[in-house]
């Protein structure tokens, strides 16, 4: 009888043992995830400083149309469009901005591991593309800023210096043009340092250390 007393007193205490241990495992992989989401907050208020980067764009090319409808004589044609790109661009980039936000805000660290890391995976290719948009426009878009700016001083700079307009944009297209081809030959597995420091660019350090965080727990939650 004794021996069936202590089988189930050691059988009890092994049941408590191993819920406290489950317990502990659960407490410390809730951990992890809230210091691996904390880690988006970079990435969070680089979001929002590119939306208020992007207000002064919209600004811009709002006060060429105030300009534009007080001056009895109108706008140039070319001073027109180069204030829609430049409005167009202050729209994408705040656009891209919220939509990068949006992806990190359906990030949840209740959620299980495996749908954090396709959240992640969606939010870095918004990210990719949001950077795309906001970035590599500039190559040429100095031009139309600098005709909006001519434009609100009442002067048609393509009128002015046409030379200087079509330069720029065709160094801006020959830039555009070199960073694609750069892009590429980056990513020949002939150079895999190279291309892992180019993949690791365009990904973003806090979103980059979110992920390898969430993948340590993942290996965690495997063992």
């Amino acid at each position: 009888m004794e021996t069936d007393e202590l089988k189930l007193a050691w059988q009890t205490l092994s049941r408590r043992l191993e819920r406290h241990d489950a317990l502990q495992a659960h407490v410390l992989l809730e951990q992890r995830k809230q210091k691996a989401l904390s880690s988006l907050r970079p990435l969070f208020w680089g979001q929002v400083a590119q939306t208020l980067f992007g207000i002064p764009f919209i600004l811009l090319a709002a006060l060429l149309w105030i300009r534009g409808g007080q001056s009895g004589d109108g706008l140039p044609w070319t001073t027109v469009v180069a204030g829609i790109v430049v409005q167009l661009y202050g729209i994408a980039t705040i656009a891209m901005a919220g939509q990068t936000l949006h992806r990190i805000g359906q990030i949840d660290y209740a959620q299980p591991i495996v749908d954090i890391q396709k959240r992640l995976a969606t939010l870095r290719r918004t990210y990719i593309v949001n950077g795309m948009l906001a970035g590599l426009p500039w190559w040429f878009l100095w031009v139309p800023v600098l005709m909006v700016l001519a434009g609100l001083g009442g002067t048609d700079l393509y009128a002015r210096a046409p030379g200087m307009v079509w330069i720029g944009l065709l160094v801006g297209a020959a830039g555009l043009l070199a960073t694609a081809w750069f892009h590429r030959w980056s990513r020949n597995p002939a150079r895999p340092r190279l291309a892992k420091a180019m993949e690791d660019s365009i990904s973003g350090a806090s979103l980059r250390r979110a992920r390898a965080q969430f993948d340590e727990i993942a290996r965690f939650e495997q063992d």
